[in-house]
């Protein structure tokens, strides 16, 4: 989505969306709270084919109802179900630490933590998306892990930190 706010001297602020779906909407925010919407024909931006004007207590009511605080879908629901346990975590890999010069494999992270590399951010900032178990821990290495929070913090404690093992 693209969005483009621009002040209009005297009147307020306008904000002009083009959406995903390449629909124009227009939203004009008067200073004494007034909202106005317009919406575009499909084909030519520049014809509005539909508007309606809202006073301040519809506009913060509309705000409500589209960003889901009045109805949430039951799709987003269970996502978020799914995905109330799971944390992801960035953490370094400090010198010292019994990680250091094993590969991700070495440390059996799935099996004994139940936690994910992501991505490995390289002390040189090299980036690693999705890294292979073949992938060495270097100092200083940023490990971006994903799991739920015990395992994380089990393996932070236990071979990413200095004191681990």
């Amino acid at each position: 989505m693209r969005v483009r706010e621009s002040e209009l001297p005297g009147i307020g602020q306008k904000v002009e969306m083009i959406t995903r779906n390449r629909d124009k909407i227009s939203i004009i925010i008067h200073h004494d709270g007034r909202r106005e919407l317009y919406y575009f024909d499909e084909n030519d931006h520049e014809e509005c084919v539909a508007s309606v004007q809202f006073d301040d207590a519809e506009a913060r009511q509309m705000s409500a109802i589209l960003g889901g605080m009045a109805y949430k879908p039951k799709a987003l629901e269970q996502v978020e179900s799914a995905l109330d346990d799971l944390i992801i975590e960035w953490c370094k890999a400090e010198a010292g630490a019994p990680a250091i010069h094993q590969t991700i494999g070495d440390l059996n992270v799935g099996q004994e933590y139940h936690v994910t590399v992501i991505a490995i951010v390289k002390k040189n900032q090299d980036k690693q998306l999705n890294p292979s178990s073949e992938t060495v821990i270097d100092e200083g290495d940023t490990l971006v892990i994903s799991g739920e929070g015990t395992g994380l913090k089990r393996l932070i404690r236990e071979k990413l930190t200095a004191k681990g093992a």
